[in-house]
């Protein structure tokens, strides 16, 4: 008789312990199942089909609710909290960062200076991570407001005179005698007057925005249309010609306020540094790296909680300081998806999160940064279901074919997509496709590239925030090749709102946060944000020994054709650099895969780089080199300037 093996004597044991208990009714018949399961997810037959997931043991004092994940060019990766969705830590000033080595499982808690929350992330050409705006005040719902309040603009008609503050205090008075108060100091700065052709005097006035609210509690006080005020007090300035106006004071919910602040993380020190401040404070912005190496920050929620329309700016390294860029006025809504392109402008995928017109600026199409036109790529199914959703920028780099999935219904819709779709930008007349559909209707999708050119998809929820209980607790594999999609090992932890996922410099996938909107499937207790990490070992890591990179250079330029030497050169299939990620809000624009073309030369390759900066800006990357089975080595660190 045939010798039975130890792993499956461990079968039939676990299967017959399985069915003794099944007689003792549905508990037991559930632990039984999940027996089962648990045995079948570990064996390594499944392991190489469809991978594995693993949740890591993590200390009281490192858990963080993970709002922004960065890989870092050390293979560390920053989790940032800020307040973490919290008014209480806001008001208590409690904000908090941490980073995670996933080489040794050690977490670093890092000091926060001020809230991040929701803020701006790119990397500079360097590999430190910029980071701006963020939260200066939390939102005020409507049920809790008892008195009117709203923007205030204060008008300057006069060029006399020096620059004057109003103080927090200050009394504004309507013709009819409506009475309201500033809660900030703002300061008004004189009218502009200059003198043009046969010295014609021109004088613009100056206009600057506070935050007041009524005197008087109750809607008494709701201003809906332009209504002037006069600024009650004394000043040196009183001669000045200068008043108040708004035409919308009322008592409905008032959005988050964005921060003017912007830091630099510093990998090697793992610190933040303070840089100049924005030009206008950013909630939800995306901050996109230019060509040129400086960086773009486009939409956000200003200093009192108003959508941003289209005044961008620009950051630049060697000044470390922000400016005004007034030639490009494109409207986005917030947290917008924008990718660099070749020709060194940007793509808008329609991905988003929300805030900002139903129906201005939603519209995918390529930016142009020279004139500031705008090219609008038609065909997308569910046009208005990209709140939400995700976009890539598929693999290879060079194809330049972007995707689309998901996503919903703008703000709190129960609408949902399963849609993906397509857009080759290198198409004479770019128009999206149809892609193969996600299982069901998904908002808050995370996507990943992953070193064997296919695209792993997971988590996400069915409804806005995972109302209803409807986390979606799937993983699933796009091949761009065949255009397929098929399933993978499913996650334990689900991932709506504020969920990240990003590759590591091994190959695995982590994956962060999960802030939904209620506890339970009725709805009817709150939520909680979720802490725990898992990590995904995808099938490739399961399919026997991995290709190595031994040798080579750190630092490479574009153009340039490179050795890096490995054993069983002659295994190598492919070679690619991948960009580290930096993610929020299922927005992450910057992780792309560029092929490398390889020449084996006995125990080394040489690969060479593209030329074009669009294509491969300045920064930090992975290089990866795949074998036959499609089986990634350890991430080589390369410095592309």
């Amino acid at each position: 008789m045939r010798r039975r093996s130890r792993s499956g004597k461990r079968l039939v044991t676990v299967v017959l312990t399985v069915t003794l208990f099944a007689v003792n009714g549905p508990m037991v018949v559930s632990f039984a199942s999940n027996v089962i399961h648990n045995y079948v997810i570990n064996t390594r037959t499944y392991k190489e089909k469809y991978g594995h997931w693993i949740t890591l043991n993590v200390a009281t004092k490192y858990k963080i609710n993970a709002v922004h994940a960065a890989l870092l060019y050390t293979g560390k990766v920053l989790i940032v909290a800020g307040s973490g969705n919290n008014v209480g830590n806001f008001n208590a000033g409690r904000f908090k960062s941490v980073v995670y080595n996933p080489a040794n499982n050690t977490f670093k808690v890092i000091h926060t200076p001020s809230d991040m929350f929701c803020g701006g992330h790119t990397y500079l050409p360097d590999g430190k991570l910029l980071i701006a705006g963020g939260t200066a005040r939390y939102e005020v719902l409507a049920d809790t407001i008892k008195r009117a309040a709203g923007v205030m603009i204060i008008t300057d008609e006069s060029p006399n005179g020096a620059p004057f503050t109003l103080p927090a205090g200050t009394k504004l008075e309507s013709p009819t005698g409506l009475m309201y108060v500033t809660t900030v100091a703002v300061t008004v700065k004189p009218a502009t007057k200059t003198i043009g052709r046969h010295r014609k005097v021109t004088v613009t006035e100056t206009n600057v925005e506070t935050w007041v609210h009524a005197l008087k509690k109750g809607k008494t006080s709701d201003v809906a249309n332009l209504t002037q005020f006069t600024i009650l007090g004394h000043y040196p300035v009183a001669a000045r010609n200068f008043f108040g106006s708004t035409n919308t004071i009322n008592m409905a919910q008032q959005d988050f306020w964005g921060s003017n602040k912007s830091y630099i993380f510093n990998p090697a020190t793992e610190t933040y540094q303070r840089v100049s401040n924005l030009n206008m404070a950013r909630w939800y912005p995306s901050l996109v790296g230019l060509a040129n190496g400086k960086v773009l920050a486009v939409s956000g929620l200003g200093a009192f909680g108003q959508i941003i329309n289209g005044q961008t700016e620009e950051y630049t390294p060697a000044t470390k300081k922000w400016t005004l860029t007034p030639q490009l006025t494109r409207v986005f809504p917030t947290y917008p998806a924008l990718f660099l392109l070749p020709d060194e402008n940007l793509f808008f995928s329609g991905s988003n999160a929300g805030y900002g017109s139903s129906t201005i600026g939603r519209t995918p199409g390529i930016w142009n940064l020279q004139t500031n036109g705008f090219t609008d790529i038609l065909g997308l199914k569910d046009p208005r279901d990209t709140e939400t959703s995700a976009s890539v920028l598929l693999p290879p780099a060079q194809a330049q074919k972007y995707m689309i999935l998901g996503g919903g219904g703008i703000g709190q819709s129960l609408k949902s997509t399963a849609r993906t779709a397509i857009v080759d930008l290198n198409a004479k007349k770019p128009h999206w496709t149809p892609g193969p559909n996600l299982p069901e209707p998904t908002r808050y999708p995370n996507v990943v590239i992953l070193p064997d050119n296919k695209v792993l998809i997971t988590g996400g929820s069915r409804y806005y925030r995972g109302q209803f209980n409807s986390d979606i607790l799937t993983c699933h594999i796009y091949n761009p090749a065949t255009n397929k999609l098929s399933t993978l090992a499913s996650p334990t932890v689900g991932r709506n709102y504020h969920s990240e996922a990003l590759l590591l410099p091994d190959g695995r996938i982590i994956t962060l946060g999960g802030n939904p909107l209620f506890g339970n499937k009725a709805d009817t207790t709150p939520g909680y944000f979720q802490q725990e990490i898992e990590i995904y070992s995808p099938p490739y890591l399961y399919h026997g020994a991995r290709p190595a990179i031994t040798g080579g250079p750190r630092e490479i330029q574009r153009g340039q054709t490179v050795q890096f030497t490995t054993p069983n050169s002659a295994l190598i299939q492919g070679a690619r650099l991948i960009a580290p990620s930096a993610v929020t809000h299922v927005t992450n624009t910057l992780q792309r895969s560029i092929e490398l073309s390889v020449v084996r030369k006995g125990n080394s390759i040489l690969v060479t780089v593209p030329s074009s900066v669009g294509l491969v800006p300045s920064d930090w990357y992975m290089l990866f080199v795949t074998n036959p089975a499609g089986t990634p080595s350890m991430a080589y660190w390369v410095h592309v300037d």
